[in-house]
C-alpha cells in the first residue's frame, strides 16, 4: 500500500478527496462546454423586428 489505512480513513483525506472530485467535475464541464457549439438565445426567441419583405438587391432570393 502507498498510504497507511489510518490516513485513508481520516477526515482530512476525505475533505481532500471531495475537493478533487468537485474540481474534476468542474474541469470536465468546462472542457465539454468548449467542445460543444455556442448557443445563441436569439435563435430560440422570435424577433418582432424582422421585415415582412426582403429589401436587398435580389428581392426574390429567399433564405
Amino acid at each position: 500500500m502507498l498510504l497507511p489505512e489510518s490516513v485513508l480513513h481520516s477526515n482530512l483525506f476525505a475533505i481532500l478527496a471531495a475537493f478533487v472530485a468537485i474540481n474534476t467535475v468542474i474541469y470536465a464541464s468546462l472542457a465539454l462546454s468548449n467542445v460543444l457549439p455556442k448557443i445563441y438565445p436569439s435563435d430560440w426567441v422570435t424577433n418582432r423586428n424582422r421585415r415582412a419583405e426582403t429589401r436587398g438587391i435580389y428581392p426574390d432570393l429567399r433564405k
